[in-house]
């Protein structure tokens, strides 16, 4: 549920770093930084020896990839920043529980005056590990449990078996993940997965059942997955009183989809940054590999971050998409782009605005929204340098728009319908970080362009989740 158009389910993330070490199984970075004879801090040196100590299950020539800069390197400041970044990269695979870097003096026949033995002490994890966590979407909390092969067969593949029981949404599925010896951030991932979920904002019941292969690999700055989803959906309603239109659309449906994203994240933080920028494009095609439901969707984000006076951060965003129907059928409400509430135009209710039939709303075919924040410390700065840095006070500006499009009268009149109408909203508030995992707002709101049939929350907010306009 962390996107805009987040109606449609998603299973519990189930790749990368969610399948590695927690952080309170990480010890604090640390490397030995007095060697055993001063003298060589100014001198050459030559690496001679990397050890491993502890493997158990894991194959060396995994962890060859990850230490092999350490050789390279050509003085001791070089080799301590080299194996700091090796126990780093050893860390990031997800199957130790803690490493640690002793440096010392080479020993042995054929060691040279100024030759240094460099060993990685680690300690894996348990062949499997159970995790109970609890997770916070957009606007909804759920437990999680969580069972882990950390290293199934010895080069850091990872199976996980995940349940969640939350507020709108129960999920569980079985993940297998798969990375690149090397290079991390090129892997593979297979998943199968139920997820069911309640849409109160359209009367709406839905129950997931689907399988998906996804391919991630960078590629110079961005970061590149490809994704393959069958899923069999299954809509229903969630009261007695869901409108005709939530009627019609229920039943069951086949969806087969190729998807691509692309991502430049340059941010410190993505909770709460102070600097860097993000621009998130996805685009979704389905209906050519299968299934009953075709389309073609397309959606971006682009967020910007500047550090101004007196510890102020001043963040702008942006966030459109477009869904293109394929052939006769019409587009789902599965499928559609939802928009507001806490997390994306403030003021009006959860997912709660654009087309809607008897108090239903159905999501549309095109939108934008649009945020202009200023983040400033407390008043007074109580509690700085601790507790209190994890609050900002907070100025916004919302706007944007959510509607259906008619394809026959080209691209000009679909901007025209979009910039009619536009809702937008302004107010001020309390944000609180929760670490990197989420946020908490709450807030004072005053919506404005408010259209019939939009369901507003004029006055204090409530917003908690991890992507904010």
């Amino acid at each position: 549920m962390g996107t805009v158009h987040a109606r449609s389910l998603d299973p519990l993330p189930m790749r990368g770093p969610e399948l590695g070490v927690q952080p309170d199984d990480i010890e604090a970075p640390g490397i030995e930084h007095e060697p055993k004879q001063e003298v060589l801090e100014n001198k050459d040196v030559v690496v001679q020896r990397v050890h491993i100590d502890g493997l158990g299950r894991t194959k060396e020539d995994l962890l060859t990839y990850e230490i092999a800069e350490v050789f390279r390197a050509k003085n001791l400041i070089d080799v301590m920043r080299k194996s700091h970044e090796a126990r780093r990269k050893l860390l990031r695979l997800g199957i130790f529980r803690k490493v640690e870097v002793v440096i010392d003096t080479s020993r042995g026949e054929d060691a040279l005056p100024n030759g240094l033995d460099v060993t990685f002490e680690v300690t894996e994890l348990r062949r499997m590990t159970g995790s109970y966590n609890t997770m916070v979407g957009n606007n909804e909390g759920s437990m999680v449990l969580g069972l882990k092969l950390p290293n199934a067969l010895g080069r850091a593949e990872k199976m996980t078996f995940q349940f969640s029981y939350g507020t709108k949404e129960t999920s569980y599925g079985l993940s297998f993940f798969k990375p690149q010896p090397g290079n991390f951030e090129r892997n593979i991932s297979l998943n199968v997965y139920k997820v069911t979920g309640q849409f109160p904002w359209s009367s709406l019941r839905e129950t997931d059942r689907g399988i998906s292969g996804e391919l991630s690999f960078p590629v110079w700055k961005t970061n590149q997955t490809l994704k393959w989803e069958g899923v069999w959906r299954e809509l229903g309603c969630l009261a007695r009183t869901a409108s005709f239109a939530v009627r019609e659309e229920s039943g069951h449906s086949l969806k087969s989809s190729l998807s691509h994203s692309m991502v430049i994240d340059t941010r410190n933080s993505s909770i709460l940054p102070r600097k860097g920028g993000l621009l998130k494009i996805h685009q979704e095609l389905a209906g050519y590999t299968g299934g009953d439901a075709s389309f073609l969707k397309e959606d971006f984000e682009i967020q910007l971050n500047k550090t101004l006076f007196w510890d102020s951060v001043l963040s702008a965003s942006l966030w459109g998409g477009l869904l293109l129907p394929i052939g006769d059928k019409p587009t789902s409400i599965a499928d559609r782009f939802y928009l507001g509430g806490p997390t994306s135009i403030r003021g009006f209710s959860m997912y709660s605005l654009g087309p809607q039939s008897e108090g239903d709303y159905l999501g549309g075919e095109g939108y934008w929204a649009g945020g202009l924040h200023l983040y400033t410390p407390l008043p007074f700065r109580p509690g700085k340098g601790g507790f209190g840095d994890l609050f900002r006070t907070h100025f916004f500006l919302n706007a944007g728009n959510l509607c259906n499009l008619n394809y026959g009268e080209g691209p000009k009149a679909h901007l025209k319908k979009l910039a009619e109408s536009i809702r937008w909203s302004y107010g001020l508030g309390i944000v609180l970080r929760l670490g990197n995992i989420a946020r908490l707002e709450l807030n004072y709101c005053i919506p404005m362009g408010v259209q019939s049939g939009d369901r507003i929350c004029d006055g204090v907010q409530f917003g908690a989740g991890i992507r904010f306009l």
